[in-house]
């Protein structure tokens, strides 16, 4: 190993530690030195296409991808080795080294963990090996007692690289030393030596009234508090867990609702439509939710099946159906298009056989293979409300086992889009839309023409990252978590 590895830790789920670690990667990154993420296990239904190893497209998570953009480095499937995409409460898929691993999605938790780790730990050396600095993403909390023993994501993972760990935790959420204390103290203490320092995360207020909470806490620790963070909403990156803070973003003007089904996927590509002048996004999970919204939009879906029941189930069918007979927006993006179609095709038990929603004459059918890959193409002549489409740049990604054909015999549905394959990949209904073309809205073109406005440029974003934590960290800490002899 050539490389230090730096390691963000988090007493919760959704304490900050994406987000951290994307600032970090920055950070490192304008240092000048050489810099790569790693998670050794994600959960999560926010996935991107990335180069894998032996030639094929593969897929990591989403922050991971981020991560690897905020530290300059192009991402491939070694930087998160073990993806798991939620199907089911009780039941995901297992992606491994960027590719699905069936044999291994029935496998017991914890002789899976054990199955899995010689695939993560050889990932993890690969990249110190390449890089001055690996920043390494842990999930959850590393003090679960129950799973400690096979949890290789956190402290296994630590040990490994003798990773300088941060923990950082959600003082927003109330009782945050607690939450610090009883983590350091739950793990054993080879493992609480490699705690550095001690972060709160989305503070509001004078930090002068935590006192006397960092001083005593370092005193019965050891570890120093490092850095107080204050409340952020507007950082700019995608939420690694949830559909964002779940309160509606922007200000007066068009409103976007996006249905919430309870497998939803790859929400982070609406993340460019937050605070987007003269745009309101908001979440839809009934149909008064969709009352008054000027588009409706059906995202990508980790069973679509399942989540096109869930959607009937609350009434949300006739809203939309309503919505598009008069002659409103309505998008599909993946497993939402695949719903705005006449039918859902399962021969090899893939996701399931369903009836669509009928507004685009289409059939889709589940195959046992997911097709990953990159799209650069240009939209054909669309008609309205999609007509400033039209001859646009469209540039995303595919992830998807469904092949979707013009149902036989129907009224024929006009392909809009088509890949380097010629596949025709969007299609166009009067006012219902459909592509299975992934990150559109991250497209400076495609915004421009719908809204007549960009996001701020990731660049931006991640620089904003690395200024605010270059702010709020105590001075000369970040510099020292590289140095092995503190």
């Amino acid at each position: 190993m050539t490389a230090r590895a730096v390691m963000v830790l988090g007493t919760t789920s959704g304490a900050g530690k994406s987000w951290l670690a994307t600032a970090l990667c920055r950070w490192y990154a304008r240092q000048g030195l050489k810099v790569a993420p790693f998670k050794a296990q994600n959960m999560s239904n926010n996935a991107r296409v990335v180069p894998g190893l032996d030639g094929r497209a593969g897929e990591i998570g989403s922050a991971q991808y981020f991560q690897a953009l905020a530290a300059g480095r192009s991402p491939d499937v070694r930087m998160n080795p073990v993806l798991l995409k939620p199907e089911r409460d009780t039941a995901s898929q297992v992606v491994v080294m960027g590719q699905v691993r069936p044999d291994l999605a029935a496998v017991p938790w914890r002789e899976r963990s054990e199955a899995l780790w010689p695939f993560a730990r050889e990932g993890l050396h690969a990249l110190m090996a390449e890089h001055d600095v690996v920043v390494i993403e842990g999930a959850g909390s590393p003090a679960e007692i129950n799973l400690h023993a096979s949890d290789y994501v956190n402290m296994r993972t630590a040990r490994e690289v003798e990773a300088a760990c941060l923990l950082v935790t959600d003082i927003d959420r109330g009782g945050a030393f607690a939450h610090l204390y009883g983590t350091h103290q739950l793990l054993p203490a080879d493992e609480r030596a490699l705690i550095r320092g001690f972060v709160l995360n989305r503070f509001r207020g004078d930090a002068a009234l935590l006192a006397p909470g960092p001083e005593q806490l370092r005193d019965l620790t050891g570890v120093p508090t490092v850095a107080v963070l204050p409340m952020w909403r507007g950082h700019g990156l995608p939420e690694e867990d949830g559909v964002f803070d779940d309160t509606p973003s922007g200000g007066v003007g068009q409103r976007i609702a996006i249905v919430a089904y309870p497998r939803l996927s790859n929400l982070d590509e609406f993340q460019p439509l937050r605070g987007l002048p003269g745009v309101r996004l908001t979440w839809a999970r009934s149909p008064a939710d969709l009352a008054g919204a000027d588009w409706i939009v059906l995202p990508g879906s980790k069973h679509t099946s399942s989540d096109l029941a869930w959607l009937r189930e609350q009434g949300l069918a006739p809203a939309i159906t309503a919505h598009a007979h008069a002659g409103r927006p309505v998008l599909g993006v993946c497993g939402g298009l695949q719903m705005l179609g006449g039918a859902l095709v399962d021969p090899d038990g893939v996701d399931g056989n369903a009836a669509g929603l009928g507004l685009l004459p289409l059939t889709t059918t589940f195959a046992r293979d997911k097709l990953l890959r990159h799209t650069a193409s240009r939209f054909g002549s669309l008609d309205a409300p999609w007509q400033a489409l039209s001859d646009v740049a469209a540039d995303g990604y595919e992830i998807r086992h469904g092949r979707t054909v013009p149902t036989p015999g129907g009224a024929a549905a006009r392909a809009v889009l088509a890949n380097a394959d010629g596949e025709p990949i969007a299609w166009q209904a009067g006012p219902v839309f459909g592509t299975y073309t992934h990150g559109l809205f991250e497209s400076p073109a495609v915004m421009h023409a719908l809204f007549g406005a960009a996001a701020r440029p990731l660049p931006e974003v991640f620089d904003g990252l690395a200024d605010f934590i270059d702010t709020h960290f105590d001075r000369g800490v970040l510099s020292r978590l590289l140095d092995p002899s503190h």
